[in-house]
């Protein structure tokens, strides 16, 4: 079965992009955008994973192409934007949140748009909470999902041995690469790797670090988004990019996001969590929706992390429909 196929009757019909461009964002950087759907409709911005994971054509169809004007943003080192992380030699120093945050801003203005819809999943829905809470008067709605605010928990739980309990196994191949006396600290340990500039050591620590998260974040095993994921250039990519804003916490004060929540009080809101979300636990989403009761939480009961599942990915749809009534 397709990815397309996956969600006939669940998520709106496959559409091709109208407009793509590189929008010029300085240090050297180009960031690959498209436009979709009704060029006259409601403004929505898409924001991935990872951070590094890229867009891909089936996240156009959480929107109803009549009635959104759809925009997906390749963040900057990954998908389509320019240089790529998975690039020799490619630097990441302007490679931060509030580079990203800036961006979006940048591209807002550059296509006309005077508010937009934010929708970010994972790494997207804390670079969603970043955006607006610096740009509250740029925002309509938020749609996030799988809420992930890079606390140190947050970090602590994925990748310093948390979720072992659950994957005992997998946890052991993600650890295998790292010599014992390192393994208190993964994060620094696997980033000394991914920054070694010889293929023979981050290639095969990029692969175990990306083949990690693609195991654990659906409810049931799903081999053929594992096999996408540790192709070679998309993981180097994805775990530079991921890691290096790992080390630094996102570039956040601990709890940032969750207090900083009060600016979005009048900023409509539904936050999409599956209850068995192993990557970014359902703790995150509640401390979110505490601290912005004007939200709506939707618990999924059978759904793990990722938007790909039927659950999430019904429960994503009705948010953005719910939004769209009026547009």
């Amino acid at each position: 079965m397709s990815a397309s196929d996956h969600f006939d009757g669940i998520l709106y019909p496959s559409i091709e992009p109208y407009e793509t461009g590189m929008l010029l964002v300085g240090d050297g950087n180009r960031v690959y955008w498209e436009q979709s759907g009704n060029p006259s409709g409601k403004p929505v911005v898409f924001l991935h994973g990872g951070p590094g994971g890229g867009t891909s054509a089936w996240q156009r169809r959480f929107f109803d192409p009549e009635k959104y004007r759809i925009v997906l943003v390749d963040q900057r080192g990954c998908g389509k934007s320019t240089p790529h992380a998975s690039e020799p030699g490619t630097s990441l120093r302007f490679n931060t949140t509030w580079h990203l945050v800036a961006d979006l801003e940048l591209l807002r203005r550059n296509l006309g748009i005077e508010r937009w819809q934010v929708f970010g999943g994972s790494w997207g829905s804390a670079l969603a909470l970043a955006y607006a809470q610096a740009h509250p008067a740029s925002v309509s709605e938020l749609v996030l999902r799988g809420v992930f605010t890079l606390r140190r928990h947050e970090l602590e739980w994925f990748y310093e041995g948390g979720a072992s309990v659950v994957f005992p196994d997998l946890w052991e191949e993600f650890i295998a690469p790292i010599p014992l006396l390192e393994r208190s600290r993964m994060i620094e340990a696997y980033h000394r790797r991914l920054i070694d500039p010889d293929p023979a050591v981050h290639v095969p620590a990029a692969v175990a670090w990306t083949r990690w998260e693609a195991e654990t974040v659906t409810l049931r095993p799903d081999p053929d988004r594992v096999a996408d994921a540790v192709e070679p250039e998309h993981a180097v990519a994805f775990a530079r990019i991921e890691n290096h804003y790992f080390m630094q916490s996102g570039w956040f004060r601990e709890g940032q996001l969750i207090d900083g929540a009060t600016a979005l009080r009048d900023i409509p809101g539904v936050i999409v969590q599956g209850r068995y979300d192993m990557c970014t636990p359902i703790m995150t989403a509640w401390d979110l929706h505490r601290a912005w009761p004007q939200s709506e939480l939707v618990i999924v009961p059978d759904a793990g992390h990722s938007a790909s599942e039927p659950g999430i990915a019904r429960a994503l749809r009705d948010a953005t429909d719910l939004f769209a009534r009026d547009a």
